[in-house]
């Protein structure tokens, strides 16, 4: 392992951790630059040992598809929950959802899990099943009209995006 990989095991989370600390403090001023350079550095340093496989992302511009298709439907579904919420009890129809997986990786299933409970109205619960026979995610959801369709739209957004990225 070289000294340049050694200090910084995983660039591209890094990059993440200095823009998210930037866009967070709302501030590009020198300290705030160096403090966040500082902690996306160190982050993935220290933590270097739990990462399981090294992640490979073979398409960067699919993650900024990814990241936008992702705020999209945050702010759809944030909209879609205010009303949900404000009006009668009865258009609520909670079930849980079972989306099989393709996904392979441990890292691929935990995106698309924190993915889905990023989106408001939905929960990821559980992942049923083992690697060899498959893998299900549990999804709750807060309305559901259609199982079928909750599950081809997360295969489809989520999924099958990840896939791409990932290369799993």
């Amino acid at each position: 392992m070289n000294a340049a990989r050694r200090w910084l095991p995983h660039p591209l989370l890094s990059a993440v951790l200095l823009v998210a600390w930037l866009w967070l403090n709302n501030s590009i001023h020198p300290s705030h630059v160096l403090l966040g350079s500082l902690l996306s550095v160190a982050i993935p340093y220290f933590t270097r040992h739990f990462w399981p496989e090294p992640i490979a992302v073979d398409r960067p511009l699919r993650v900024i598809q990814y990241v936008a298709v992702v705020c999209y439907d945050v702010v759809l579904a944030n909209l879609q929950l205010a009303v949900l919420i404000l009006g009668p009890v009865s258009r609520l129809r909670p079930t849980f959802v079972r989306v099989p997986l393709d996904l392979r990786t441990d890292f691929a299933i935990t995106v698309l899990a924190s993915t889905v409970t990023l989106t408001p109205g939905t929960v990821s619960v559980d992942v049923e099943g083992d690697p060899v026979a498959g893998r299900r995610l549990v999804v709750h959801v807060l309305r559901c009209v259609d199982a079928e369709e909750m599950v081809r739209a997360i295969k489809d957004r989520y999924e099958g995006r990840l896939q791409e990225i990932l290369e799993c």
